[in-house]
């Protein structure tokens, strides 16, 4: 009985903490069960850099990264607001799975429409250790601009060095890492995706079989993978049926576009509103989110002008030649790497910075054109004589953007006046004299317009309608020519002139008032 009263129930104890056989508390059975499952919910985290663009544009973008213009994205109010009209924007968004129940990974997009050197201490503490691994840059250009692409990807470049400059060393180490393991995807000879992972054709080698770099690949690595996207291609049309773009045009601004992202290692891509296109595809696969449960392959495309999609490690000099021209792939490429070293808040030359003024169209932009790419691309999109796109920044608009310099008003005036006063001092006499005679020309010009305005004066006398302006006249005419000497001699000789003597403008009148004044029943009489 004894024993039985020395036994005691151990539940409360259990289900709490307890101490182990060295004294150590052990943790609780069901803080250990939730915090599993906590960290099994949680989502991976992405960033992505957008520099360039504008808030409409980077809207645009984030619609087609995450499905909401398509209807993909049935919930629109949980959709995140988007915050990029002042300096650093910042929205974010959700990549669903293929069958659109599971998440895979949430990605904070930091938008900077206005790429500055200025801007670049709000960008560098994005930029840690632990964040570089899963990190991506992006750089929107526009069909509406594209005589402006070189530059602004300069800009752009010219900010993230500045950036780079300010990341801690940890965070710089890191960046080489993740960009010798770019350099050396897709190079054994397998299909290999951008998220570092190999297909099932892919041969599990140690990387003896890689491919060498081709010359101008990966020359100027940025740290991060870098995609540059082409928005709105469907201008493409517009701007060959209505401004005379030709097939060779848009394909010389793809070589440019591709020599020049060769150097980064970057992977351009056209995107449009019209038609769908591998963009989500691209950019998640660069940030290494991929689907559970269908893996696609990222497909290049340099055949459709509207559709163009190059992966890193897949273009190379050759390539971009056969798209034909006289494009020199070497000297572009060679003219970037020196737009490459100018210093930050420097300017990118032109062609009349080296001296070509465009005088001699026999020359052409092979003659003397600089080093600069920029300013080769630029030359070549205004020059007609070079066989580019002559003031192709009016391409756009109707030519409304095309712009005239005019004078400051006030010196145009102030010229203006300078020639009155000469004028009037040099012929007043004369002024006033035109002056007179205009004020006559235009009395009598108001006097004729109003008369034809009013017409002739007329009345009815004894039944006859009688134009009284051309009684007038007659009588003015008659007693002009009674009073000339020589017809009065005249009229001494002839019987029409005694008539007229005799007959004077009394017995006239006298006559007009008898015709007049008669009655109805002397008219009936056989006497008149």
């Amino acid at each position: 009985m004894a024993g039985r009263s020395e036994r005691v129930s151990t539940y409360t104890s259990g289900s709490g903490d307890t101490e182990g056989r060295d004294g150590e508390q052990k943790r609780n059975l069901w803080t250990s069960m939730l915090e599993s499952v906590a960290s099994g919910k949680k989502l991976p985290e992405k960033n992505l850099l957008v520099l360039g663009g504008t808030p409409e544009s980077q809207r645009e973008f984030l619609e087609s990264l995450s499905g909401t213009e398509t209807g993909r994205n049935f919930d629109r109010q949980k959709t995140p607001p988007v915050a990029n009209n002042f300096a650093l924007g910042y929205t974010y968004y959700d990549v669903l799975d293929a069958d659109q129940d599971d998440t895979l990974a949430r990605v904070s997009l930091y938008l900077l429409s206005q790429p500055s050197t200025e801007f670049a201490s709000l960008v560098s503490p994005l930029l840690t250790p632990e964040a570089v691994p899963h990190s991506a840059l992006v750089i929107l250009l526009d069909w509406s601009q594209p005589h402006l692409w070189l530059r602004k990807i300069w800009n752009c470049i010219q900010v993230l060095e500045e950036v780079m400059g300010r990341v801690s060393t940890d965070a710089r180490n890191e960046m080489e890492e993740i960009m010798s393991s770019w350099k050396e995807r897709g190079r054994g000879g397998a299909t290999i995706n951008l998220d570092g992972t190999p297909s099932a054709t892919a041969t599990s080698g140690d990387g003896d079989g890689l491919l060498p770099l081709g010359p101008g690949e990966w020359a100027e690595p940025l740290g991060l993978p870098l995609c540059v996207v082409c928005q709105h291609s469907q201008k493409m049309e517009f701007l060959e049926k209505n401004k005379g773009w030709k097939e060779p045009d848009f394909d010389t601004v793809l070589q440019y576009l591709r020599t020049v992202l060769l150097r980064h290692g970057a992977s351009p891509i056209y995107t449009s509103q019209n038609t769908p296109s591998q963009l989500p595809l691209l950019i998640h696969s660069t940030l290494g989110i991929t689907s559970l449960l269908k893996r696609q392959p990222l497909k290049h495309n340099v055949i459709d002008r509207d559709k163009i999609v190059v992966a890193p490690n897949w273009d190379s000099w050759g390539k971009i030649r056969i798209l034909g021209g006289v494009f020199d792939a070497e000297l572009v490429s060679r003219g970037w790497e020196e737009d490459i070293k100018l210093p930050p808040g420097s300017t990118a030359p032109t062609m009349e910075d080296y001296g070509y003024d465009g005088r001699d169209s026999n020359e052409g932009p092979q003659a003397s054109r600089g080093p600069s790419a920029i300013a080769q691309y630029e030359y070549w999109c205004r020059d007609p004589n070079s066989g580019g796109l002559a003031v192709v920044e009016s391409a756009m608009s109707d030519g409304s953007a095309v712009g005239v310099e005019s004078e400051n008003p006030q010196q145009f005036l102030e010229r203006q006046l300078k020639i009155l006063e000469a004028f009037k001092t040099k012929a007043p006499d004369k002024a006033g004299n035109n002056l007179s005679t205009a004020s006559r020309q235009l009395d009598f010009t108001d006097e004729k317009s109003v008369n034809d305005h009013i017409g002739p004066v007329q009345f009815n006398m004894g039944g006859i309608q009688v134009d009284a302006d051309d009684m007038l006249q007659r009588l003015k005419d008659r007693n002009a020519h009674a009073a000339s000497p020589e017809l009065e001699d005249a009229g001494k000789e002839s019987p029409a002139g005694n008539m007229a003597k005799k007959y004077d403008s009394e017995q006239l009148q006298s006559f007009f008032s008898g015709l007049m004044n008669r009655t109805a029943g002397s008219a009936d009489s056989p006497r008149s």
